[in-house]
C-alpha cells in the first residue's frame, strides 16, 4: 500500500475524488482515505501544515496502514532561477533548514545525534517519478535535487539565499523533511514531489494563490503515471 500525503486539502482533493472503494478513518484529527486509486491500493491523507503534523501523519500511515511506500506531494517555492512556476522538483533528499545546534558543534541542518544530515528518497521511486513526469507533463521541466524544509513560509530574498548557500536546495517547503526523517527511522521508502507555486522571494505571496492550482494539476498527473510504474 502506498501512502500519499498532502499538507493542504487543495493538494489531495483531486486524488481523493479519483479514488474508488474508499473507506474514511480518523486518527489524531486527520482523515485517512483508504481505497483504490488508478488501480493501486493507496491511503490518501491531509496532514496539515508544518513539520510536526507531517511527522505524526507519516507515523500513522506506517503504524495503522502498514505503508510500504510514502509519497509527499504538494507545492513549494523555487530556490533556483532555472526552476519556474509550474515546474516539478523531485526530491533526492531533504534537510531541515531551520535545525540549528551549531553551538554544540553540529553542522546547520543536522538533527542532533542522528547519523545523517539529509534524509534520502528511494531511488526506484525517484526513477518512476522522473519517467512519469516526462510522460504526463511534457509541457514543463523536471528537476531532481534537495528539498529544504522549515516551519516558515520563505518570502524574503535574504532567507532564500541563505538556504541555497548552506544547503544547495532546489526548493523549500514546510513539511518534506519531516516525512523523510520519519520514513528513514521506520526504514520505509519515500519520495517528495513538489510543483513550484512561487519563487520564494518578495513576489511569493502574490504568486502563490494564482499558480497553486496549476501546480497541483501537474503533481496529480505525475502521480497517476507514477502509480502505474511503481507496481
Amino acid at each position: 500500500m502506498t501512502g500519499i500525503i498532502g499538507a493542504m486539502d487543495e493538494e489531495i482533493d483531486l486524488l481523493r475524488d479519483s479514488m474508488e472503494d474508499t473507506i474514511e478513518e480518523v486518527h489524531a484529527s486527520m482523515t485517512f482515505y483508504k481505497g483504490r486509486l488508478w488501480g493501486q491500493d493507496v491511503t490518501v491523507v491531509r496532514s496539515g501544515i508544518g513539520k510536526v503534523n507531517m511527522a505524526v501523519c507519516t507515523q500513522l500511515l506506517v503504524d495503522f496502514y502498514h505503508a510500504d511506500a510514502l509519497i509527499n506531494t504538494g507545492v513549494a517555492g523555487s530556490l533556483d532561477s532555472r526552476i519556474d512556476i509550474g515546474d516539478i522538483v523531485i526530491g533526492v533528499d531533504a534537510v531541515h533548514h531551520d535545525m540549528d545546534t551549531s553551538a554544540f558543534g553540529d553542522p546547520l541542518g543536522q538533527v542532533p545525534r542522528m547519523d545523517i544530515l539529509a534524509f534520502p528518497s528511494d531511488s526506484h521511486l525517484i526513477r518512476c517519478a522522473e519517467e512519469a513526469d516526462l510522460s504526463e507533463n511534457p509541457d514543463i521541466r523536471t528537476f531532481c535535487g534537495r528539498v529544504a524544509s522549515g516551519d516558515q513560509f520563505i518570502g524574503e530574498e535574504a532567507e532564500k539565499n541563505r538556504i541555497v548557500r548552506l544547503f544547495g536546495a532546489l526548493c523549500c517547503d514546510m513539511e518534506g523533511a519531516a516525512m523523510a526523517q520519519t520514513a528513514y527511522l521506520n526504514e520505509v521508502p519515500c519520495l517528495i514531489i513538489r510543483a513550484i507555486s512561487d519563487k520564494a522571494d518578495h513576489s511569493a505571496t502574490m504568486n502563490y494563490s494564482e499558480f497553486e492550482q496549476k501546480a497541483i494539476r501537474h503533481t496529480t498527473r505525475l502521480l497517476k503515471g507514477m502509480l502505474e510504474r511503481i507496481s
